[in-house]
C-alpha cells in the first residue's frame, strides 16, 4: 500500500473545502490537511474530518436491492437495472413520456447532473425533471439573473471579503453551516471592516457582529426597503455610479420611500435607531458587501427580498465594483453547478434557458438530437413531488431525499408511496430510499473522479482517492445501463472526463461557459472560475471577479427592481399565534441522511429540538428539556424544548435534520415564491402545546 496522499475536496457544503485522503492500513482513508487550497487553507469542520466514516461497508449500501413481497431484498446488478427499465419503459407506453419524473440533487458532481439531465430529455423524452436545489438557491439566482443578466452564487472570490469595509449577512449562521468560512469574517474585522448580521436568532454567527439586527420572520424584504428610504432620505445614494450602470432607479426609489423607517419598525420590530446605525455602518466605508442565504431566500417572496437588498447595492454603487458587491452564499456542495447544466425544469447545459430556440439548437447539436425533439420546461421540485402518482407515475431519484428535506413532508412521504414505480441511487438507505421499488448502490465522493463547483463559482476537481466496494456503481454508469436498456446504445460514456469533454462543448458560449476549463488545468490551477472560454490559461485565466466593466445584460447595465412588502404567506392568527423558522445545525448536514451514520456527529447533535424564548416557554409551562409539539396547518412534531434568550419572543425554531416525530418540515408550508418556485420553508404559523410524559 502507497501512503500518497491524494488532493480531493469535502463532500459536503458549498466551500467545497480542501482537504487530503491518505490511506490506512484498514482499507479506508483519514483525512489530512491541505493547506494550499485558498477557500480553507488546511481548515475543516467536524463533518468534513469525519466524512470517511461515510465510506464504511457497515453504514452504506453494497448491494441492490428489490422489492419483493413489500420487503427491499439483495438483487443482482442486471436484475436491478431490467426493473427499473421495464417501470420506466412502462410509465411511458402506458401514460407518455411525461408521467416518468426525474429528480436529482445539489450534491451531485457537474458530470451526474449533466448526464441526468441529457438522460430525462433524449432517453426518456420527458419534461419532468428538477433537483432540490431549486429549494436553496433559486430565489438569489433569479433575483441575480434580473438585476445583473447572470446568477453565480458570489461575483467575487472569498478572499476579498477581508479587504471590504462593511459586510451585512441576512440569514446566515455560517458559522455553523459552513464554519471555515468565519474565517473571512474575523479578518475582516481584524482589518478594521463591520459585520451586520440580520437574524431572528442570535447565532454563534451574530455573535460576531457589530450590529445584530432581529427582524421578525418574513419581514427581510422590508428591512431592505426601510434601509434603502434612509439612504435616499440621508443623501447617501451614489447619483453617478446610478446614472452611469444602472437602470430603473425611478421606481424603485419610489417603492422604497413608501417604505418609511418607523413603519419598518412595525412591520420587522427592528428598532428605528439600529436601522439608521446600519445605514451609517454600510455606506460610510468605501466599500461594501451584501450576502444573503437561505433566510430572506426560503420565502414566497423571496425573489423579491432578494431584489431589495440588491438595490440596496446599486443605490450606493456597491456592485460591479472592487470589494464591493451583492452575493448568495450557496449551500449545497454542488448547488452551483448543479444549476447550471441541465437538472433543473427551466434549463439546458451551460445555464442555458430550454426555452430559447438557439440554445435547444446548440445543445441539440452536441446531443446528435432533433431540436425539436427536446422537451420543454417542467415542473419546478416541490411541483412535481406534488404530482408523484397523479399525472407522474415513475419516478427516478438521485442523490435527494424529500421526505425529509421537502416542504409538507408528511404529504410528499404520500405522494411517493402512491407512485407505481420509484428507483432510488444512494450510498445510503435514506428514508426516501426505504419506500423504493429498487435502491442502486452508487460511488461517492472519495470513491471517484468529477467536478464540482463551489460557491464562488470556482470549477473544482474532486480526484478519486479509494476503489470502491465490490458491488458499488457509479451514478454515470447506471445512467449508461438504463441508455441502453431503453434503445439509446450511444451517448452516455461512463469516464467522467469524457462527459467533463462533452459537458465543455455543451456549455460553450453559453452563460456559464466552461469550454475553456479542463481536467488538467484544474489540477494545475486549483480549480478554475467560469466563465471561461479559452482553454489557454494566459489567453484567459477565469473569472474571479464579475461585472467589473459591465453587467451581463444586453445594455451593460444593472437593473433595479421596483418591489414593495407583502405579507409571508401564511401569519400568526389565534389559533396558530407563533412563528417558525428552521435551518441548520453545525454536526448536522441536509437531511441528515449520511451525517446521522456518524457517532462522533450523533454524539454532538443527536436529535431535533425546539428553540424558544423563556417567555414563551413560561406561558406554555414548558422547562428545558420538556417536550413539546409544534402543530401547523400541515401537521404536528415533537421535541425537547431547549430554551434561549437568543431567540425572539414571538418565534421558535427548529432545525430539519431528522425523520419521523421530530422532523421539521411536517410542519413547513409549501407556498412558493412566483418567480424562483422557491418554497416559504422559512416562517409559517404554528402553536405550541406541552405533552405528557
Amino acid at each position: 500500500m502507497q501512503n500518497t496522499a491524494t488532493p480531493t475536496h469535502c463532500p459536503y457544503c458549498a466551500l467545497q473545502c480542501g482537504m487530503n485522503l491518505t490511506p490506512v492500513p484498514d482499507g479506508g482513508v483519514e483525512v489530512t490537511e491541505r493547506a494550499d487550497f485558498p477557500v480553507n487553507r488546511g481548515a475543516l469542520c467536524g463533518k468534513g474530518r469525519t466524512a470517511p466514516a461515510v465510506l464504511s461497508s457497515s453504514v452504506r449500501l453494497t448491494s441492490p436491492l428489490v422489492r419483493s413481497g413489500g420487503t427491499l431484498v439483495p438483487a443482482t446488478w442486471d436484475e436491478a437495472l431490467d426493473r427499473i427499465a421495464e417501470g420506466l419503459r412502462r410509465t411511458r407506453a402506458e401514460h407518455g413520456p411525461d408521467a416518468c419524473g426525474v429528480f436529482g440533487g445539489g450534491g451531485l458532481t457537474n458530470e451526474k447532473a449533466y448526464t441526468l439531465g441529457k438522460f430525462a430529455r433524449v432517453v426518456l423524452g420527458t419534461s419532468q425533471i428538477d433537483y432540490n436545489g431549486r429549494f436553496c438557491m433559486s430565489s438569489a439566482a433569479a433575483g441575480g439573473i434580473k438585476a445583473f443578466g447572470l446568477d453565480r452564487g458570489l461575483p467575487f472570490p472569498l478572499e476579498d471579503i477581508p479587504k471590504t469595509g462593511c459586510v451585512i449577512l441576512v440569514g446566515s449562521n455560517l458559522a455553523e453551516t459552513m464554519p471555515p468560512s468565519l474565517r473571512f469574517f474575523t479578518e475582516l474585522k481584524e482589518n478594521g471592516g463591520t459585520l451586520i448580521v440580520v437574524d431572528p436568532r442570535r447565532t454563534k454567527t451574530a455573535d460576531q457582529a457589530d450590529l445584530h439586527l432581529m427582524p421578525r420572520p418574513g419581514t427581510d424584504l422590508a428591512l431592505a426597503l426601510g434601509l434603502l428610504h434612509l439612504i435616499v432620505a440621508e443623501g447617501r445614494v451614489d447619483e453617478a455610479y446610478v446614472a452611469e450602470r444602472t437602470a430603473g432607479w425611478e421606481d424603485a426609489r419610489a417603492a422604497a420611500m413608501a417604505h418609511w423607517p418607523e413603519y419598518v419598525e412595525r412591520i420587522t420590530g427592528v428598532p428605528v435607531p439600529r436601522l439608521r446605525e446600519a445605514v451609517r455602518m454600510f455606506c460610510e466605508p468605501e466599500a461594501a458587501m451584501v450576502l444573503t442565504a437561505r433566510g430572506p431566500e426560503q420565502q414566497s417572496k423571496g425573489t423579491d427580498t432578494v431584489g431589495a437588498w440588491i438595490n440596496l447595492c446599486l443605490a450606493t454603487g456597491r456592485a460591479g465594483r472592487p470589494l464591493s458587491g451583492y452575493g448568495c452564499l450557496t449551500g449545497q456542495g454542488n448547488g452551483q453547478g448543479g444549476r447550471e447544466h441541465g437538472q433543473k425544469a427551466d434549463q439546458l447545459p451551460g445555464y442555458r434557458k430550454l426555452d430559447d430556440p438557439a440554445a435547444r439548437r446548440h445543445v441539440a447539436e452536441v446531443w446528435g438530437v432533433d431540436p425539436d425533439a427536446l422537451p420543454g420546461p417542467g415542473r419546478s421540485a416541490y411541483e412535481l413531488l406534488d404530482a408523484l402518482g397523479q399525472d407522474i407515475k415513475s419516478l427516478l431519484l438521485m442523490g435527494s431525499n424529500p421526505v425529509v428535506s421537502a416542504p409538507r413532508a408528511a404529504h410528499i412521504e404520500e405522494r411517493i408511496k402512491s407512485l407505481d414505480f420509484l428507483a432510488v441511487c444512494d450510498v445510503v438507505l435514506s428514508e426516501t430510499a426505504a419506500l423504493a421499488d429498487v435502491v442502486l448502490p452508487v460511488t461517492q465522493w472519495a470513491e471517484e473522479t468529477g467536478t464540482t463547483t463551489n460557491l464562488e463559482g470556482r470549477v473544482l476537481l474532486r480526484r478519486q482517492a479509494i476503489t470502491p466496494p465490490e458491488g458499488v456503481r457509479s451514478d454515470l454508469e447506471v445512467l449508461h445501463e438504463l441508455a441502453d436498456r431503453l434503445g439509446v446504445e450511444k451517448g452516455f460514456p461512463t469516464d467522467p472526463e469524457e462527459v467533463f469533454e462533452e459537458l465543455r462543448r455543451a456549455s460553450a458560449g453559453g452563460p456559464a461557459d466552461y469550454s475553456g476549463i479542463t481536467y488538467r488545468r484544474l489540477a494545475e490551477e486549483n480549480g478554475v472560475f467560469w466563465p471561461c472560454p479559452t482553454q489557454d490559461s494566459d489567453a484567459h485565466p477565469g473569472t474571479p471577479r464579475l461585472f467589473l466593466d459591465r453587467f451581463a445584460t444586453d445594455d451593460g447595465r444593472a437593473r433595479f427592481v421596483p418591489v414593495s412588502h407583502r405579507p409571508s404567506a401564511e401569519e400568526p392568527d389565534d389559533e396558530y399565534p407563533v412563528l417558525l423558522t428552521t435551518g441548520r445545525v453545525v454536526a448536522q448536514y441536509q437531511s441528515g441522511a449520511q451525517t446521522r451514520r456518524v457517532d462522533e456527529l450523533n454524539a454532538a447533535a443527536p436529535g431535533p429540538f425546539v428553540e424558544l424564548h423563556p417567555r414563551l416557554a413560561a406561558r406554555l409551562g414548558a422547562a428545558e428539556g420538556d417536550p413539546v409539539a409544534v402543530v401547523s396547518r400541515r401537521g404536528r412534531a415533537v421535541a425537547p424544548a431547549r430554551i434561549t434568550t437568543g431567540i425572539r419572543p414571538d418565534t421558535v425554531f427548529m432545525p430539519f435534520h431528522w425523520p419521523g416525530e421530530g422532523r421539521a418540515n411536517t410542519l413547513t408550508n409549501p407556498a412558493l415564491d412566483p418567480t424562483s418556485r422557491m418554497p416559504e420553508f422559512k416562517t409559517c404559523a404554528v402553536r405550541l402545546e406541552t405533552v405528557e410524559p
